[in-house]
């Protein structure tokens, strides 16, 4: 399809919040196999590089400047495919050194919706392998009647109301993206004078101390954004740690992500302050959440004198801008290093709209 006739007839696209973020959900089917042609059609219709986006559907951050993009399963023990795209705002970039564990919790009703998985009489499991990393996530949600259910009781931090539960529990995502879950091979290192701990459980996650960055780790979003002094550190921060975890030149990449961590302030684990890549989540992602308790999980980590492990059994509890994110993450100790189990949290999704999207 040529962009004049993208524009004139427009592409099918589904409009979901997927826990914390927002993005369009695309078949595969639907966009120019090309991704070079693909990617030029998403930035227009996302109305990327504007700060506003005013001329597209993206909400002017990056947790809302996101697409997934949903295909048949091309291997076996899996229902379908999603490959997610961090498109940029300001900039015309389209990354897929990641994926997102947010627009994950409304794949699997998307694949419902489109016919790619079969809905059960009450509740449905999708089988979701995520192709940025290769890692597989079963997505667990109801569907009363054969029919996805976007209502429901369930609160997510950072969402208004309440909405379906959606289960998301993953395997395989240790060192998904640099092929260890240590990618420097080291517990510790030390870059520009600064302690850090480079993690990989399906997020590539730069954990330093908040206070080792001259900041508290509590602060507001808005006044963390405004510190351009520290956004230059945060930079220079992820953009050596990523040298060490094999990443090469992240100049233009989102990942990896930076975790500031602190004392918890209200009773949950540890306190967190994430950028993306330097400017501050307004609370955090999924997979750099599980990263980021996984680095705290681990004998002399960066931080792991400040977490405070929950009860034997209850998910850890992350603070973070607009409250906490519950997460499991169960780690084999009896390797060197430990090895990753299992990890699991709980989202929710919702439909927003269903139809015909036109690219600028």
């Amino acid at each position: 399809m040529s962009a004049a006739e993208a524009a004139d007839s427009g592409i099918r696209c589904m409009l979901m919040r997927g826990g914390t973020s927002k993005g369009a959900y695309f078949l595969a089917e639907d966009l120019p196999a090309d991704p070079r042609l693909r990617d030029d059609l998403l930035l227009r219709i996302m109305g990327t590089p504007d700060p506003s986006q005013i001329d597209g559907i993206g909400g002017a951050q990056s947790v809302t400047s996101k697409v997934a993009i949903v295909s048949p399963a091309a291997g076996p023990d899996r229902d379908v495919d999603y490959l997610f795209l961090q498109l940029g705002v300001d900039e015309p970039t389209v990354s897929d050194r990641q994926t997102c564990g947010n627009l994950l919790a409304g794949v699997g009703q998307f694949a419902v919706e489109r016919g790619l998985a079969a809905a059960g009489p009450e509740r449905t499991s999708v089988r979701v392998r995520l192709v940025n990393t290769g890692s597989t996530s079963v997505a667990s949600f109801a569907t009363p009647g054969g029919r996805p259910a976007y209502s429901g009781t369930t609160a997510v931090s950072g969402v208004p109301g309440t909405a379906a539960a959606v289960s998301l529990d993953f395997a395989g995502t240790e060192g998904s993206v640099c092929g260890a879950l240590l990618p420097t091979g080291r517990i510790r290192d030390e870059i520009d004078g600064i302690a850090v701990t480079c993690v990989d459980n399906g997020m590539p996650v730069v954990v330093v101390r908040a206070e080792d960055l001259g900041v508290r780790g509590f602060e507001p979003v808005a006044d963390l954004a405004a510190d351009t002094a520290l956004a230059e550190r945060v930079q220079s921060l992820r953009m050596r740690a990523a040298e060490l975890m094999g990443l090469g030149d992240v100049a233009e990449s989102p990942v990896p992500k930076t975790t500031l961590v602190a004392a918890p302030r209200d009773g949950g684990a540890v306190c967190t302050r994430t950028f993306i890549p330097v400017r501050p989540h307004p609370s955090i992602g999924v997979l750099g959440g599980i990263s980021a308790v996984t680095a705290l999980m681990l004998d002399g980590s960066v931080g792991a004198d400040l977490f405070a492990p929950p009860p034997p059994g209850a998910p850890v509890e992350i603070e973070h801008p607009s409250g906490v994110l519950a997460v499991e993450v169960e780690l084999d100790r009896t390797c060197s290093p430990p090895r990753v189990g299992r990890s699991a949290v709980i989202r929710t999704a919702r439909k927003l709209f269903d139809g015909t999207v036109f690219p600028r």
